[in-house]
């Protein structure tokens, strides 16, 4: 039996249950879903797939992704909410895909594990599977592990296999439609130009499932820890000195509370020289470089390559006495005299994360 999988929140319990109510099947997993966005964000719930396939004994194939094809099917219906016209049509090509790969391979059954997603109309996928059997003959079979306290058995399962629990569905309108209701910034969709790890990303969670993947070959015992935190993104920087474009790099968790600063240098005291206004401090890049231990040659060398948040986070804790001081600090080639206006929008706010525990 071919068995699509479009996560292993869905697929861990699922599999398990088929195993048990087919023992006499073969199953092969299908990873075939070219609606996650963004593209991290897949091979995130890719990796994740792998692991729990091999903790099960099940052969895993990847499926094309085929994201602008996927696009093109579902264009029109960008506003339809959940379990509408839009999922309606990404099941029809998941689910043709995934018969055309099950008839490559000489299997006479299909299955899903979107039949276990909460997110999911059963009826809505049944209608299709069934479409899909008439038109193949590849027969669909139909499941119902939600109901009798499926969904709770669901959830035991994913804490104790310390599955990764993503909270959306995959396709960036679904993103976006949720992350308005909760208010909340769309922040997957971020990522520096100089490919800086950020805190609670996607990137960061990659590494870390990836990390735990080396941990269990390696045999050693640890276990996933939540916890709550301050996160931070920037999404634009623009500083003029008499009118002049500078280079300029902020300080993780700078911030200006109405986006724009003028004014002028005041003082100077250390390594810091210091506006007249929102307490904001420059830095030359020749000083960072000394608190840094780095030796960028150029303010424009660093944003395309920068340093970890870890270390960022430590030169602002040595400079303002807190790593969550959010005063303005910027790091420049050179400070000249005259009028400066800044422009930065950015934004702190409250995040949770994944963090290893070694036993």
């Amino acid at each position: 039996m071919l068995v699509h999988i479009c996560c292993s929140v869905d697929s861990h319990f699922f599999l398990e249950k088929l195993q048990q109510d087919f023992p006499d099947e073969k199953l092969t997993g299908f990873f075939y879903d070219p609606n996650i966005h963004p593209y991290s964000e897949y091979k995130l719930r890719y990796l994740d797939v792998k692991r729990s396939c091999k903790k099960l004994g099940i052969d895993l194939l990847e499926g094309e992704y085929d994201f602008e094809a996927w696009m093109q099917a579902v264009r029109g219906l960008e506003n339809e909410p959940e379990k509408g016209s839009r999922c309606e049509v990404c099941f029809d090509r998941r689910f043709d895909v995934s018969a055309r790969k099950a008839l490559e391979l000489g299997e006479k059954k299909i299955t899903t594990t979107l039949l276990v997603s909460p997110l999911k109309s059963q009826e809505q996928l049944k209608k299709v599977g069934d479409a899909f059997y008439e038109k193949n003959g590849v027969e669909f079979v139909f499941v119902d592990y939600r109901s009798g306290g499926g969904s709770q058995d669901q959830s035991r399962v994913t804490k104790e296999e310390q599955l990764y629990r993503q909270d959306y569905c995959g396709c960036i309108y679904g993103l976006t439609m949720q992350r308005e209701q909760q208010g909340k910034l769309m922040d997957e969709m971020f990522s520096p130009i100089g490919g800086q790890v950020l805190p609670a990303s996607i990137e960061d969670r990659l590494e870390l499932y990836q990390r735990r993947m080396d941990y269990e070959d390696e045999g050693r015992a640890y276990q996933l820890v939540r916890e709550k935190f301050l996160n931070y993104r920037i999404f634009n920087l623009k500083i003029t000195i008499a009118k002049k474009n500078l280079d300029a790099h902020a300080l993780i968790y700078s911030t200006l509370p109405r986006k724009k600063a003028n004014g002028r240098i005041e003082y100077k005291i250390d390594r810091l020289s210091f506006m007249n206004r929102e307490e904001v401090k420059f830095m030359s890049l020749e000083e960072f470089n000394v608190l840094a231990k780095s030796s960028f040659k150029t303010v424009k060398e660093m944003i395309f390559n920068p340093l970890s948040v870890e270390r960022e986070t430590q030169v602002r804790q040595s400079i303002c006495h807190s790593p969550y001081d959010l005063s303005p600090v910027f790091i420049v080639d050179t400070l000249n005299e005259g009028k400066i206006d800044i422009y930065l929008d950015a934004k702190t706010y409250e995040d949770s994360r994944e963090y290893l525990i070694l036993k």
